[in-house]
């Protein structure tokens, strides 16, 4: 486990932890520069809620805009983060048992003052993702630039939280059907490398 021990132990005990070890700053600046260069090009396309029929864009619920990483044309950039983020997942198995088998990525870009409200990251009809990360790209990024992860650790008591800031290299990794979280509204624009470990779905009942 190694690299991975202490995050993967957070994990274990609070179903989210915070790690700032795993990327380095080289890491982290090729791939902001690489967001930045997809975003000045119309790469993005404005992020929906829901999936399948369901699916639809709700500004008022979530105002980010995201690109989608191939596994299959992976830029240098992106292939140092699927290695690592591959690492990870492979540590995860090994020390909890959660029978993990793939990963799936995008950037998101929230222009100043766009949100995601509260949110579980598991879809109601499909339970394959178990574990959400995100990776965040902001070069010296201030607090009071605001744009918080806002994690809800105990779904007994919603008015506790936890506020996490989207500096360059900050990785959070929490529990997809359990942690409750939002995306506060920052100054400036926000990066992030957002991802999903998937184990074999089984379809659920709407």
């Amino acid at each position: 486990m190694g690299l991975f021990a202490p995050l993967i132990d957070q994990l274990a005990e609070q179903h989210w932890a915070v790690s700032r070890e795993l990327f380095s700053m080289a890491e982290i600046e090729a791939l902001a520069c690489e967001a930045w260069h997809g975003w000045r090009n119309g790469l993005f396309l404005q992020a929906a809620i829901g999936r399948d029929a369901q699916r639809q864009v709700r500004s008022e619920i979530r105002g980010d805009f995201i690109r989608w990483l191939d596994e299959h044309a992976l830029t240098p950039a992106q292939t140092s983060y699927w290695m690592k983020m591959e690492q990870l997942k492979e540590a995860l198995n090994q020390a909890l048992f959660v029978g993990l088998r793939e990963l799936e990525a995008h950037y998101a870009v929230y222009p100043p003052g766009a949100f995601y409200r509260k949110h579980l990251d598991r879809f109601r009809t499909d339970d394959a993702r178990l574990i959400s990360t995100s990776l965040y790209l902001n070069i010296d990024w201030p607090e009071a630039a605001g744009g918080a992860l806002r994690l809800y650790p105990c779904q007994d008591e919603p008015q506790r939280f936890v506020d996490v800031l989207p500096q360059a290299g900050t990785l959070v990794v929490f529990r997809s059907d359990t942690i409750y979280h939002e995306v506060l509204p920052a100054t400036r624009m926000r990066l992030s490398l957002t991802g999903w470990f998937r184990r074999r779905s089984l379809r659920l009942q709407a």
